[in-house]
């Protein structure tokens, strides 16, 4: 043990001693002391222009004023050097950005686990009728699918990129964290173009009942029965929360995460430096409240509401799930204002089960 200490102090000591000859050879070289060239005194800058001339304070002052200077390619900022800015939008990043987002996303899913040890799913109180109703059609399950596996690809690789850094990398280390954030940037922006492709095929799909009518509004402020045990609120074919979700998340936020992302995506169109940091963060901020808002439809599609899975899943929903949680498009099925079966197929389906019961 004690040959391990007098080796340990022994090489301590050599370290030292060679770090002192370092700081004397700079010296002796003329250059300033300090690391930042810019906090070097006059003169230390005296004595490095003699040895490295264009090399002190004033010059980097200069360059790092975000002062264009003269260059043949002038356009897209080609005369400024360093965009000083950047370190605004880097502290951007690495701060409230991250610290407040990431926070965000944390606080969302407690509250969704408390509400699930506390409430439980939302279940239906009445017995399966075993009359199914179309609720969604093939073309509308496909759009939502493809849309929610976008959704999902963009939104995973953009929490790693983002917070990768400070959670995985101190797990797989540089040379792993390095090659995932790399296949993440480069997945990101491959199918971040056909998530924007698959938001208008949903609005297209689905805007013809999503808007707002009176007793919406009715279902938002009971909060949809949602802190209350066996009330269910009636609402049409989509409740109050879900078009909210539709215009504040797949339009609103949608649209902005898109439009920034092509910004993004595709700098060779004249953007400046500072435009692309801008939306960055407009980027950022709405993708993550976008997230948010998600995963209390991801609770809610899977295991926060009874049959609501099957429906997407499926297609149908039985009678009694439609009495119960969508009571006015319930009603004008029944009255004949829209038909039970909203495609050829859910005809067949309903056609080859009415035949069964007979036979």
């Amino acid at each position: 043990m004690s040959r391990a200490i007098r080796l340990l102090v022994l090489l301590l000591g050599l370290w030292g001693v060679a770090a002192a000859a370092q700081q004397q050879g700079a010296a002796a070289s003329g250059g300033p002391q300090p690391q930042n060239i810019l906090e070097a005194s006059r003169n230390d800058q005296a004595a490095r222009q003699k040895v490295q001339p264009l090399n002190n304070a004033p010059i980097w002052r200069e360059a790092n004023s975000a002062a264009s200077g003269f260059t043949n390619l002038p356009e897209h900022e080609g005369g400024v050097l360093i965009q000083s800015a950047g370190e605004d939008w880097r502290q951007l990043r690495n701060g409230p950005v991250t610290v407040y987002g990431g926070w965000a996303l944390v606080a969302v899913l407690l509250l969704i686990a408390a509400y699930y040890l506390l409430h439980g799913p939302i279940r239906t109180s009445g017995q399966p009728t075993g009359r199914a109703i179309e609720r969604f059609t093939v073309v509308e399950r496909a759009a939502h699918w493809i849309n929610a596996a976008c959704f999902v690809v963009l939104g995973l690789t953009g929490i790693l990129m983002l917070f990768g850094k400070h959670l995985l990398l101190p797990v797989f280390g540089y040379t792993l964290f390095s090659i995932l954030a790399t296949l993440s940037k480069t997945v990101h922006n491959f199918v971040g173009p056909l998530f924007a492709v698959t938001l208008i095929a949903m609005f297209l799909t689905y805007v013809k009942d999503n808007f707002p009518r009176a007793y919406d509004f009715t279902w938002l402020l009971k909060g949809g029965g949602m802190l209350s045990r066996n009330v269910h609120v009636p609402s049409h074919r989509f409740n109050g929360g879900e078009k909210l979700m539709f215009w504040g998340g797949l339009v609103l936020l949608g649209t902005i995460v898109a439009v920034t992302g092509f910004i993004l995506d595709f700098p060779n169109y004249g953007q400046t430096r500072g435009q692309m940091q801008d939306a960055w963060a407009i980027h950022a901020i709405a993708a993550l409240l976008f997230i948010a808002v998600i995963m209390g439809h991801i609770y809610l599609g899977t295991i926060g509401m009874q049959g609501a899975l099957d429906a997407m899943k499926t297609g149908y929903v039985d009678e009694a799930w439609a009495k119960e949680h969508h009571a006015y498009w319930y009603d004008d099925i029944k009255a004949g204002k829209i038909p039970a079966q909203r495609s050829a197929q859910g005809e067949a389906r309903a056609a080859g089960s009415a035949a069964q019961a007979q036979g």
